[in-house]
C-alpha cells in the first residue's frame, strides 16, 4: 500500500502531461484547418470569364494571350469556339461574356443592326482591316475582281472561303452577284483555306481565296488583294469587343482592361506569328506575352 502511494502521484502527472499533449496537437489541427481556410480564400478564383473565339488567325492570338493575362490575375477563363452567328446570339442571351472580333461598321453591320440593343458595344483594339478576294503574286493578269471574270485561268471557277456563318462569306456571295462572276463560293475553315493556299503556291497553280488583314499569311505568303473597284467588301474597318450586357458591373476590373487594350500593326502580327510557329496556341502566346510584358502592365494598370 506504501508503494502505490508512492507511484500514485506519478502516475497522475503523467496522465495530466499526455492529455495536455493531446490537447494541443488539437489546437495545433485546428489552427492549421483555420489557416488553410484563410489561404483557399485569398487564392479564391476571382470569376469565370467566357470568351467567344471564331476560327480566324487574329481572334485565336488575342483570345489565347488575355486567357493566360487574365488567369495570371486569379480568373478562370473558358475559350468557346464559335461561329460569328452564334456569338452575337450567345452575348445577347448572356451565355458569352466576351466577343473578342467585332468588324465594324461594314462587316458586322448586319449584326449589330439585329442586336444592338441586347449587346454592350466596346472599344476598339485594333485600327485599319481590310478584306477581299486574294491571288498569288504570280498571277500577273489578275489584278481586279472584274479580271476573274474573263480569265479561263481557273478550271473550276471556285473561291475558297472559310466558315460559311462568317461576313466576309456573305459579302463574297454579294461580289458574286454584283460582278456577275460565274464562280461558286466554297465553304471550308480558315485551316483548310490555307492549306490549300499553301498547295496551289508550292505548285505555282492559280487559286483565289477569301482573305483579310490583319493575318499572317502576307507575311509567309506572296500574295495580293484583287482591287474592289464596287467597294463591295466595303472601306478599312475596325476591330473592336463586344460584351454580354452587365460584364462591367460583373467584372469591372476585367472590362476596363479590356477597354484600355489596343494593338499595333506590328505587335499584333508578331503574337501571331508567335502562336503560328509554336507547338501550342498558348505556348506561342505566352512567349509573346514574357517578351511584351511593359505592353500588358500598360493595359491591366490600376
Amino acid at each position: 500500500m506504501t508503494k502505490l502511494r508512492k507511484w500514485l502521484p506519478a502516475v497522475f502527472l503523467g496522465i495530466l502531461l499526455t492529455l495536455a499533449a493531446c490537447g494541443g496537437s488539437e489546437d495545433e489541427a485546428t489552427e492549421g484547418n483555420e489557416n488553410e481556410g484563410s489561404d483557399a480564400e485569398t487564392s479564391e478564383d476571382k470569376g469565370t470569364i467566357t470568351i467567344g473565339m471564331n476560327n480566324w488567325a487574329e481572334n485565336v492570338a488575342v483570345s489565347n494571350m488575355w486567357k493566360l493575362v487574365l488567369e495570371e490575375k486569379g480568373y478562370t477563363v473558358e475559350l468557346n469556339q464559335v461561329e460569328k452567328g452564334f456569338l452575337y446570339e450567345a452575348l445577347s442571351s448572356g451565355d458569352l461574356d466576351i466577343g473578342m472580333e467585332i468588324w465594324l461598321p461594314n462587316t458586322d453591320k448586319s449584326f449589330y443592326e439585329k442586336y444592338k440593343e441586347d449587346i454592350d458595344w466596346r472599344e476598339t483594339w485594333y485600327e485599319g482591316t481590310k478584306l477581299g478576294l486574294a491571288v498569288p503574286s504570280y498571277m500577273e493578269d489578275i489584278n481586279t475582281i472584274e479580271d476573274l471574270k474573263g480569265s479561263d485561268a481557273f478550271e473550276d471557277k471556285q473561291i475558297v472561303g472559310i466558315d460559311a456563318g462568317a461576313s466576309i462569306m456573305s459579302l463574297t456571295e454579294d461580289v458574286i452577284s454584283e460582278y456577275e462572276l460565274d464562280y461558286s463560293l466554297a465553304a471550308s475553315s480558315e485551316p483548310t483555306m490555307i492549306t490549300e493556299l499553301k498547295s496551289s503556291l508550292e505548285s505555282e497553280e492559280p487559286i483565289v481565296a477569301t482573305l483579310w488583314k490583319p493575318h499572317w499569311v502576307f507575311a509567309e505568303m506572296d500574295l495580293k488583294f484583287l482591287e474592289d473597284t464596287k467597294n463591295v467588301y466595303g472601306d478599312s474597318e475596325n476591330i473592336s469587343y463586344a460584351a454580354r450586357k452587365g460584364l462591367e458591373e460583373d467584372q469591372p476590373e476585367v472590362v476596363k482592361w479590356f477597354d484600355n487594350f489596343m494593338l499595333t500593326d506590328d505587335q499584333l502580327a508578331s503574337l501571331m506569328a508567335s502562336i503560328n510557329k509554336a507547338e501550342t496556341e498558348e505556348e506561342g502566346a505566352q512567349k509573346w506575352i514574357d517578351e511584351n510584358q511593359d505592353i500588358i502592365d500598360e493595359w491591366t494598370k490600376e
